[in-house]
């Protein structure tokens, strides 16, 4: 990257026969061309640029002052002897989507260049800028435009804080991403996007549903197709780990589906939380649950926590009967079978239909009644989460 910089700063030294250096954003030396002639000509201020790799506060005041970071084509800069420029400078600014990411200085000549040199100039900084771009997303956190995007309400906010993430991420931003979820997460301990493979962004935010709130993990992970979750799933196993350690309990691991570009992450979020969320209560979903797997618990992680009080269900919720419970559960979940149900609780069929005939009294519900068994049903699952 660094000689693709230092080749772009030589065509510009050769189009406008002048040394030029390329400074960042925050006046960091990138890339200088040699310069040949008196050395008495060079002025402090670009000695001292050369030779630390960076401009000091006041430098960057002096020259910020002449509203260079405003600036959308070249701007000259008269010498300051007081300030130590003893040269004027001619200042290219380098911008990317309208945001400048640096700047290319050159010591001012007379007569200096003329319009279709400078043009021919500006279009190498356009160059420079995708570079500097590319080197920033690629480096870039974006912990607080995913954090926007994940907590902003419908839809201006929404839809601004998906630009302003989709400016970020680049080309990225229209391709098949996958959210990953991780809760609980000890806050202060997030990874770098850099160090998990596949991850576009990462950011730490509240969960709050139904019953359960605390902090989780967000992970927007790039995959190749909706159908091959493998890069979410390895994502959220190797989060897994540091969360397990840190928090020294159960964790929850989350995949939503796949979305192409950024519209409906909210959608993939709920998702997401949704699966670890069922992780948690459901061991059979884990180390990492996916949305389009975790069944009923779809619908069930959407509703309110009041759901999961229903009077009926009240009494049998109680510590004292929760092997009766558990019978009722299983039962449920292996369809009423009665002889499924005895041989998965290890119990005589007796002692199962007596076990069910204490449900029915302590929930007033008939199991023989479909719509009955439905309620109580979504009454237990819903009260693991």
């Amino acid at each position: 990257m660094k000689g693709d910089y230092q080749d772009l700063v030589d065509e510009i030294s050769a189009l406008l026969n002048a040394p030029a250096t390329l400074e960042n954003r925050d006046f960091g030396l990138i890339a200088f061309g040699a310069h040949e002639g008196d050395d008495a000509a060079m002025d402090p201020v670009r000695t001292r640029s050369i030779l630390t790799r960076r401009s000091t506060p006041a430098v960057r005041a002096f020259f910020e002052d002449f509203g260079i970071a405003r600036a959308t084509g070249p701007l000259r800069i008269p010498a300051a002897p007081e300030a130590g420029v003893n040269r004027s400078r001619l200042c290219l600014p380098v911008r990317h989507r309208g945001v400048v990411l640096g700047y290319v200085w050159l010591l001012d000549t007379d007569p200096g260049p003329g319009p279709e040199q400078l043009a021919a100039a500006m279009e190498v900084t356009e160059r420079i800028g995708g570079l500097l771009a590319d080197e920033e997303r690629a480096g870039a956190d974006l912990s607080r435009e995913l954090r926007a995007v994940l907590t902003a309400a419908r839809p201006g906010p929404y839809d601004t804080a998906a630009t302003a993430l989709g400016n970020a991420l680049g080309e990225d931003a229209g391709g098949l991403h996958m959210l990953v979820c991780v809760t609980p997460w000890r806050a202060g301990d997030s990874p770098s996007a850099r160090s998990l493979p596949g991850a576009a962004a990462l950011c730490t935010l509240p969960l709050r549903a139904g019953a359960a709130s605390g902090e989780a993990l967000a992970a927007l992970v790039r995959v190749r197709a909706a159908d091959h979750p493998a890069p979410a799933v390895a994502a959220a196993s190797r989060l897994r780990g540091p969360a397990g350690e840190a928090g020294g309990g159960a964790v929850g691991c989350g995949v939503s589906d796949a979305r192409r570009g950024l519209a409906e992450l909210d959608g993939a979020w709920h998702e997401a939380a949704s699966a670890a969320r069922a992780c948690l209560a459901e061991d059979r979903f884990g180390p990492v649950a996916r949305w389009a797997e975790i069944g009923a618990y779809r619908l069930l992680t959407a509703l309110p926590a009041a759901a999961a009080s229903d009077r009926s269900v009240r009494e049998l919720l109680a510590p004292a009967h929760r092997e009766l419970a558990r019978t009722a559960e299983v039962f449920l979940d292996h369809a009423g079978q009665a002889g499924r149900t005895a041989a998965a609780l290890g119990i005589h069929r007796q002692t199962l239909y007596y076990r069910l005939s204490r449900v029915e009294q302590f929930t007033g519900l008939d199991l023989d009644d479909g719509e009955h068994r439905l309620l109580l049903h979504m009454a237990l699952k819903g009260h693991r989460l």
